[in-house]
């Protein structure tokens, strides 16, 4: 089954291109390309693509809020943001709307494709320290036994490795389950710790310490 991808980004050219790597490779599909904020929310609602690649300085409304709306409405999608530095505080504020991560528009079209199918396989291509920052921003007083008793014991492992950076074929592998199954299983940690993404919810197990 194709990943479905859709496109945020004001600049033609690298619109048009970044639509071009998605279709030429077997395993993606480029299901929208707009060129703002508002034009996504207005198409992608419809389409529910796994993974868009959202332009983080967007003219009228911004990609962080945009970003936000997005996973409001579609929860499940994945978005990764496009920016020129890696260390543009903008880029800690969307991942705190729930972007799973980032891309600079410097990324050749090999990265660009390992990092869609990266993120829909659990992965979260950001640097340690902006990862830090998400992790300290999104941390949230809870006690060991309030965790528990919102999670199965099963959960528990998963959400345990999902904080160690593993991705879901390595945490399928670890509990000798699908990846389906892992899929399932953290779409309930999401649901029952109101997390969007897996940075809050590694965020929320390391906040009870």
């Amino acid at each position: 089954m194709k990943i479905n991808v859709g496109i945020v980004e004001d600049d033609r050219e690298l619109r048009e291109s970044l639509a071009k790597v998605v279709e030429g490779h077997s395993r993606l599909r480029c299901v929208a390309a707009c060129k703002s904020g508002e034009e996504a929310l207005q198409q992608m609602p419809s389409l529910a693509p796994d993974v868009v690649l959202m332009d983080i300085n967007l003219p009228g409304m911004t990609g962080i809020k945009c970003t936000a709306l997005l996973k409001d409405r579609l929860p499940k999608t994945q978005i990764l943001m496009l920016t020129i530095y890696s260390n543009n505080n903008n880029i800690f504020e969307a991942l705190q709307a729930g972007a799973s991560g980032y891309l600079l528009k410097s990324n050749s079209s090999e990265e660009v494709v390992d990092s869609i199918i990266g993120v829909m396989e659990g992965g979260a291509p950001m640097t340690g320290q902006i990862a830090r920052r998400v992790i300290e921003a999104f941390r949230r007083p809870m006690s060991n036994g309030n965790l528990e008793a919102q999670l199965t014991e099963r959960e528990m492992e998963v959400i345990q490795l999902i904080a160690r950076g593993y991705a879901n074929k390595e945490i399928a592998s670890q509990l000798g389950v699908a990846v389906s199954t892992i899929r399932r299983h953290i779409e309930n940690i999401y649901s029952k710790l109101h997390v969007h993404c897996r940075t809050e919810a590694a965020a929320k197990y390391l906040g009870v310490k």
